[in-house]
């Protein structure tokens, strides 16, 4: 779902116990091809080397994904002759496809009649390596652009053009939008009205055609490598030089509101209550992060927040839950990043933060992060249950009314876990942090001890909630 290339080699059970009843027998090739590019079962063992060739070739020509390799247990012991192996050299690598030069020419002629254009930066750039092209876009002809959560960083956050922070605005009343490697999928409401403009104008730029069109019938489309095909726009507005005014009534319009949206998140950020909530936490931890650290998110409102107040300066320096949304995957992806680091001598810090929810499904790596010594900070935002809880108080309260399988919320957790404990347990460091003064020192000593992994467990409000949104967008005509 995340289109990212990934070989997964799995073991099967015996050939010869082939609808027996074997131990775990399934049939994972057919099983596999509904959610990969590719899925196959060598016929023998001469034969993996090609099946390996072409997995990976798979996994990365086109749009990048999955591919599956299911390997039956009698191979394992099974000898054959090395001169009978079929071995193949490593794929070429993936072919750079351009767009049509005269589409490429009516879409900067299109950009240039904008009235109020729009690029969305979706994470199809962050995989094609296309930073240098992107920002001198931006840049030349001075124009707005907004990172989906995985293209963040293609652009600094605090690129002066970027309008994240009127996110919803930008949407609702762009006339040209350009989609650089973005899906119109959930995350940007399927580009459909009424977030959109009934008569707004798509660009779609993607390297997989058959995700051209998808929702939205575009206006244009270039199909081919995000890079270049950024390097085709550019060579359009190096012929014909031309700027977007920085001083029209779109760039006004988004810039007061992002000052008014910029002004409401600080304010919650500086709310004086016992306990914090979530603008606090990442307005605090924003002040200490390495600009170079790798940031792994997951959770809801966890995630959501975070994603609007943690900054991201390089490109693939974030990894989110993704598409699929899925609970579970942050310390799996923050071990993996962190393997990297270390490999590399990279000196880099994966920073890792999760709800309490989502650290409850996979906590117990831990245990895998201690034993490998990895250079993790794990930040669990803790609200004693999942999007609200409540307080020790409320929760013996409510036990007095009865059994709690019969009168607990099931989205109800326990009051005050010591989610540090587990971190302990296993030789790295913990901190049971609750005002913003002990979790800015828990960070700094977290961030400058580089011999051993952290764990800060950061008790807000159990009812924190993210900003009042602007549902304006749901009565307004078009600008």
């Amino acid at each position: 779902m995340s289109k990212r290339p990934l070989i997964v080699i799995g073991g099967s059970s015996e050939r010869s116990q082939e609808t027996m009843g074997a131990f775990q027998e399934f049939p994972q090739v057919e099983a596999c091809r509904l959610y990969s590019k590719f899925s196959a079962q060598p016929s023998s063992i001469e034969a993996i080397p090609t099946i390996i060739e072409k997995a990976v070739r798979c996994s990365i020509y086109g749009r990048p994904g999955a591919c599956y390799v299911d390997i039956p247990a009698d191979f394992v012991n099974l000898q054959v002759n090395v001169n009978s192996v079929k071995y193949v050299e490593c794929c070429m690598p993936p072919p750079v496809s351009m767009a049509e030069t005269s589409a490429v020419q009516l879409a900067a002629s299109v950009i240039r009649n904008a009235k109020q254009p729009l690029l969305i930066i979706g994470k199809g750039a962050a995989y094609a390596h296309a930073e240098e092209g992107i920002r001198k876009l931006v840049e030349q002809c001075k124009l707005p652009f907004l990172p989906t959560p995985m293209g963040k960083g293609v652009i600094p956050d605090n690129h002066p053009n970027c309008v994240r922070a009127a996110r919803s605005r930008a949407l609702q009343f762009a006339d040209v939008i350009v989609l650089f490697g973005a899906r119109l999928n959930w995350i940007l409401h399927f580009g459909l009205p009424p977030r959109y403009r009934p008569d707004v104008k798509f660009i779609q730029i993607d390297i997989c055609a058959e995700e051209l069109g998808n929702n939205v019938r575009p206006s244009l489309t270039l199909l081919g490598d995000i890079n270049a095909v950024t390097k085709q726009l550019l060579e359009q507005f190096d012929k014909t030089p031309w700027q977007y005014p920085p001083e029209s009534q779109w760039w006004k319009t988004l810039r007061e509101k992002m000052k008014s949206n910029e002004a409401a998140s600080k304010e919650l950020a500086s709310k004086k209550s016992p306990l914090m909530n979530y603008y606090t936490v990442f307005f605090c931890v924003q002040e200490q992060l390495p600009r170079d650290c790798i940031v792994v998110s997951e959770g809801a409102n966890t995630m959501d927040i975070g994603r609007t107040v943690l900054e991201n300066y390089l490109p693939r320096h974030r990894l989110d839950a993704g598409t699929f949304g899925t609970m579970g995957v942050g310390l799996g992806f923050a071990i993996a990043a962190a393997v990297v680091v270390k490999a590399r001598h990279l000196g880099q810090r994966v920073i890792c933060v999760e709800g309490d929810s989502a650290f409850g499904f996979s906590g117990m790596e831990v245990e895998t992060i201690c034993r490998y010594n990895l250079p993790i900070v794990l930040l669990v935002v803790n609200n004693n249950g999942i999007y609200q809880g409540l307080d020790a108080d409320t929760w013996n309260e409510m036990l007095n009314a009865g059994d709690a399988t019969v009168v607990a919320p099931p989205s109800c957790f326990l009051p005050n876990l010591h989610y540090e404990q587990i971190m302990t347990a296993f030789g790295g460091k913990g901190y049971f942090v609750q005002t913003p003064e002990e979790l800015q020192e828990s960070l700094k000593q977290s961030l400058a001890d580089t011999t051993k992994p952290s764990l800060i467990n950061i008790m807000i409000e159990t009812q924190a909630m993210r900003k009042a949104q602007d549902f304006q967008w749901l009565t307004r005509s078009n600008m």
